[in-house]
């Protein structure tokens, strides 16, 4: 048996809280239903409208993204947050 301890917070923690409660997300998330490139993505996308809404230009939105996630390569991470 694996001898891991499951942390409370990480069952609440909803990345997706702004499109699904809470109870929800846990049920998807112990069901092993969520596509978590896709939560990726859409984390991606709220920092990217934020760092915008701060009046920061795109490329150093996106390069300050890069930095987040350097496993991630500027068109990459250019295709996320326009979605293409």
């Amino acid at each position: 048996m694996d001898n891991k301890k499951i942390n409370k917070d990480d069952l609440t923690d909803n990345p997706l809280s702004d499109l699904i409660s809470n109870d929800i997300y846990s049920v998807l998330k112990e069901r092993d239903l969520i596509n978590e490139k896709s939560v990726r993505n859409h984390i991606i996308r709220k920092k990217y409208q934020a760092l915008r809404d701060t009046e920061i230009s795109t490329t150093d939105a996106i390069y300050e993204l890069q930095q987040q996630y350097p496993y991630l390569q500027f068109d990459t991470i250019r295709k996320i947050v326009y979605n293409i």
